[in-house]
C-alpha cells in the first residue's frame, strides 16, 4: 500500500483523537442543566445545558452522545482493524478503510459546522484535518484501472447501485419534506433550524454527500471504472452512518420525541445497506495492487 507508514500514523492518531472527543461527549455532565432559549428568529428552544454539548438543544444533544457510542464502540475498533488489513496488501482491506475514514471525515466536519462552539473545537479541526488526508491517500494507493477484474462476474451491480440510488433519493425526499413546506407556506424557516444558523446536515446532504451516493449508483449500473471504486468505499461510509442515524433515532424516541416515520425508515435503511456492503464485498477477490 503506498504512503503505508503515513496513513497508519494518520489512523493512529485519528483513533486517539476521537476517543477523545467521544469520551469526552458521553462522560462530560457539567452545566445547570435544561433551559429555555429565545432564538434570534423568537422562537423559544429547550437547551440541553449539560457536558460539553450543553449549547445545543435538547432534541440535537442527545444525538451526538449516541452518536459518540457508536463511534467509540464501531468505528475505532473497525477503523483500527481495518488499517491491520489494509497494511496486509488487502484489496478488501483498503477498500473498508477508506468507507470508515470517510465516516469519520463526515462525522467530524457535521460535529465543526453544527456544534455549539466548546472546548473540542480544535479536537474536531485536527479530526477533520486527518481524516481528510488520510481518506485521500488511502483512495489514491488504489489502482483504480484494476479494480474491475476484482468484481465477479456474477456481481449484481443492477441491483446493488439500484438500491444506492433508492437510498439517496428517500433521505433526499425526507429532507425536501423538512425544507419545502415552509417556503411554501412562506415561513421559509423549518422549525428543526431551532436556535442555528442553517440545517447543516441536511444542507450538506443535498447538496454533496446524497448526490454523491446517486452518481456513485449511476456508475456502478453502468460498470463504470469510477464506479467500482467508489460503491464499495460509499456503501461501507453509508452503513456507519446509518447505524449512527438508527443510535440517534432510537435516543429521541427514548426521550418521547415524535419519531414517525424515521423510526422506521431509518432502521430499515441500516439493516439493507449493511446486508450490501457485506454481499458487495463477498463478490470483490483479492488482486495485487502495489
Amino acid at each position: 500500500m503506498k504512503q503505508k507508514s503515513v496513513i497508519s500514523l494518520l489512523v493512529v492518531l485519528i483513533a486517539l483523537a476521537a476517543a477523545v472527543a467521544t469520551l469526552t461527549g458521553i462522560l462530560s455532565t457539567e452545566g445547570p442543566g435544561p433551559y429555555q432559549h429565545e432564538s434570534i428568529r423568537g422562537e423559544t428552544v429547550t437547551i440541553y445545558g449539560r457536558g460539553v454539548y450543553q449549547h445545543m438543544s435538547a432534541e440535537v444533544a442527545p444525538q451526538g452522545i449516541a452518536q459518540d457510542y457508536v463511534t467509540l464502540l464501531l468505528g475505532i475498533p473497525l477503523l483500527l482493524l481495518a488499517l491491520l488489513w489494509a497494511r496486509s496488501g488487502s484489496l478488501k482491506g483498503r477498500l473498508l478503510l477508506a468507507g470508515i475514514l470517510g465516516y469519520f471525515l463526515v462525522t467530524y466536519l457535521f460535529y465543526l459546522l453544527m456544534g455549539m462552539y466548546n472546548a473540542l473545537f480544535l479536537v474536531y479541526v485536527f479530526l477533520l484535518g486527518t481524516t481528510f488526508f488520510s481518506f485521500l491517500l488511502t483512495l489514491f494507493s488504489l489502482d483504480r484501472k484494476q479494480l474491475p477484474s476484482a468484481f465477479l462476474a456474477s456481481t449484481p451491480n443492477r441491483l446493488t447501485g439500484g438500491f444506492l440510488i433508492f437510498v439517496t433519493v428517500s433521505i433526499a425526499l425526507l429532507w425536501l419534506g423538512i425544507v419545502v413546506p415552509p417556503l411554501l407556506e412562506g415561513t421559509v424557516v423549518p422549525v428543526q433550524v431551532e436556535h442555528y444558523t442553517t440545517l447543516v446536515v441536511q444542507g450538506l446532504d443535498l447538496g454533496l454527500l446524497l448526490p454523491s451516493g446517486f452518481v456513485t449508483g449511476m456508475l456502478f449500473i453502468r460498470k463504470r471504472t469510477w464506479g467500482y471504486l467508489f460503491a464499495p468505499v460509499y456503501f461501507v461510509f453509508l452503513s456507519l452512518l446509518m447505524t449512527a442515524l438508527t443510535a440517534k433515532v432510537v435516543a429521541i424516541a427514548l426521550l418521547d420525541y415524535n419519531v414517525i416515520p424515521v423510526i422506521f425508515i431509518i432502521p430499515t435503511f441500516n439493516l439493507l445497506t449493511v446486508l450490501s456492503s457485506v454481499f458487495l464485498f463477498r463478490n470483490i477477490r483479492e488482486v495485487a495492487q502495489v
